[in-house]
């Protein structure tokens, strides 16, 4: 009898929570005062709807993962290129003990038990899936119907949530819940080419001086090659590794499928010597790389043409995450559509062994991204950068903000209701963790017009950037664009690279295609081999590369002073000497930056 009464009372206590979450009195966790501008709410959302709610739980020990980040990324710092392994990291992300109590019995009030959920590989994640009914219970919200005035996409979401107060401290958002980022790829329209290229109309034949003071095809200022940024970046005669352990990977997500048989046809056109090799396919969260002609991306082809076909025989890496469809109301058993990050960076998190160098040319507008969840991911991103994981993300196609310098036709208003008119960031290159990649055009360089450009509202300017952008803000005319960008914010872009007129294969055809999601997969490559020559020299990955960036790197780098970035009824900013919200610190002088690297 005493057994017995002893065994009860745990399950008597955990009824007693469970009594006492439903007896909670709910508060706002998070809300926005209306969704983005484009959204429109129609029904409520059916009650048998499916979603799959992803909580992040605090983590406590976060301040001191971000301490060892610092100081591996500081080539100033005795513990420079001394990253955390796996486990060092998941031991910093991981919630408190009586966190994953409560939040585990707040879940078993609801009849959701342990064996329904998902936990990450650092207990910092659960996810869990419940029809809109339970989690509009569980949420104290309502789920409505939301569709794209543009696109025509419909998701399901709510502009306020609410929870337990009990609970408040030890759960850091929910999601998908007040989330409307649509995460689009970056690139321009795709022309074929056998039509007259908008690049530069310099002669194609012969050479001209590139910024490290050698020539280069003259080709170059139609045509971008894999040859062309070897040629420009001074790198032509650099060879890495297929054995060194050096990895370079790229993110796909939105059903973007790299098509091999044009991986193949490019480097028959472009890198005759990377011709019959491949690189590994890894599915995440159920993503797929269909094989059909049909279904080939135009980005995804992007990507691992030129990065892979840059890097060779460096192994490569695509990561296809999928991207649940866009819910439709008169589907029989819908599901719902979730940002991808979350599960990208849940299954990378998990590994042991890490690429040393990933981009991504995936993005949306900063607002458009809670600030919770923008801070969570952005923290994540982090981590990989103290493991030692360089990470590249494209900074966006519309300047300061949607491209159009016409005040009368301009879209850049906040979600605030007010429709007040301000630059917007993009998210993630707006994170401070990540190395965000603007765009150039022709030989000399100049700013491509398109170029991601501006501050961060919700990231503080890291102390990284402190000199150079204190510089360049001092440098603007007094008053000008005030209260459009906020001077205290994190500046973007971080470095460049060409933009304009890459050639690819799509399809079987070749085609040319501009945008940031050119330049980030260029930059990255660079990167990789400078991994590359660290890692034969036996020396650690260069890891969150900021800080070496900002102090030392520059000096390898081709200051880019020419060009703005329209946008937002404004002609933008201009890029100028130094730092500039346009191309950064610059454009890469691989050899430069290898003497400066391996020093």
């Amino acid at each position: 009898m005493r057994l017995v009464s002893l065994l009860s009372l745990p399950i008597a206590a955990a009824l007693v929570r469970a009594a006492a979450y439903k007896g909670s009195q709910h508060k706002v966790k998070e809300s926005i005062d209306a969704p983005p501008r484009g959204w429109v709410r129609h029904g409520p959302a059916p009650s048998d709807h499916t979603l799959e709610l992803k909580i992040a739980l605090p983590q406590p020990h976060f301040p001191i993962l971000e301490k060892h980040l610092w100081e591996v990324s500081d080539p100033k710092h005795e513990r420079y290129g001394a990253h955390l392994s796996k486990q060092e990291a998941e031991a910093l992300m991981a919630p408190n003990p009586e966190t994953l109590d409560e939040v585990s019995e707040w879940l078993a009030s609801h009849g959701i038990e342990e064996e329904h959920l998902y936990r990450s590989s650092a207990q910092d994640w659960v996810t869990i899936r419940v029809p809109v009914s339970l989690a509009e219970e569980m949420l104290d919200t309502n789920y409505h119907i939301y569709t794209h005035s543009e696109t025509g996409e419909s998701i399901v979401r709510t502009t306020s949530y609410s929870l337990p107060g009990l609970l408040h401290e030890h759960v850091e958002l929910i999601q998908p819940t007040t989330m409307f980022a649509r995460f689009k790829a970056f690139k321009s329209t795709l022309h074929w080419a056998n039509t007259v290229s908008s690049g530069s109309p310099s002669p194609t034949s012969g050479t001209i001086t590139g910024p490290a003071g050698n020539q280069v095809n003259a080709s170059c200022n139609n045509t971008i090659t894999v040859s062309c940024l070897r040629q420009l970046y001074n790198a032509v005669d650099y060879n890495t590794s297929a054995t060194n352990g050096n990895k370079i990977a790229l993110t796909g997500y939105l059903e973007q499928y790299a098509n091999d048989m044009d991986l193949q046809q490019f480097y028959q056109l472009e890198n005759p010597t990377a011709y019959g090799s491949n690189y590994t396919f890894v599915s995440v969260h159920g993503g797929m790389n269909n094989q059909s002609y049909d279904a080939a991306g135009v980005e995804a082809n992007l990507d691992t043409q030129f990065a892979f076909g840059l890097t060779y025989p460096t192994p490569g890496t695509f990561y296809s995450t999928a991207g649940e469809p866009p819910f439709i109301p008169d589907m029989v058993t819908p599901t719902d559509t979730n940002e991808p990050y979350s599960y990208w960076l849940d299954y990378i998190l998990a590994q042991e062994y890490l690429p040393q160098t990933i981009s991504t040319s995936y993005g949306d507008d900063e607002q458009t991204v809670p600030p919770a969840y923008a801070a969570r991911v952005c923290s994540e991103f982090a981590i990989l950068g103290a493991r030692g994981v360089s990470l590249m993300f494209s900074s966006g196609d519309g300047g300061v903000g949607d491209g159009n310098p016409d005040p009368a036709t301009q879209q850049c208003y906040t979600n605030s209701g007010l429709n007040r008119t301000v630059f917007l960031p993009e998210f993630p290159a707006a994170c401070p963790f990540v190395t965000s990649v603007g765009g150039t055009v022709n030989i000399p360089e100049t700013a491509v017009f398109f170029s991601g450009g501006g501050f961060s509202n919700y990231f503080p300017r890291p102390a990284y950037q402190d000199t150079v952008v204190s510089k360049f803000l001092d440098s603007l005319a007094p008053g000008i664009y005030e209260g459009l960008y906020n001077p205290y914010g994190r500046g973007i872009p971080d470095v460049a690279a060409q933009a304009y007129d890459f050639l690819i294969v799509y399809q079987g055809q070749e085609g040319y295609v501009a945008g940031t999601s050119c330049s980030s997969p260029s930059f990255a490559s660079f990167v990789s081999m400078l991994n590359d020559a660290r890692i034969s020299a036996g020396q650690s990955s260069l890891g969150f590369l900021n800080p070496w960036l900002y102090s030392a790197g520059y000096a390898g780098l081709n200051d880019i002073t020419e060009g703005n970035n329209p946008g937002c009824g404004t002609e933008g900013f201009n890029a100028t000497i130094g730092w500039d919200p346009v191309t950064g610190l610059g454009t890469p002088n691989f050899e430069k930056l290898k003497a400066l690297a391996l020093a």
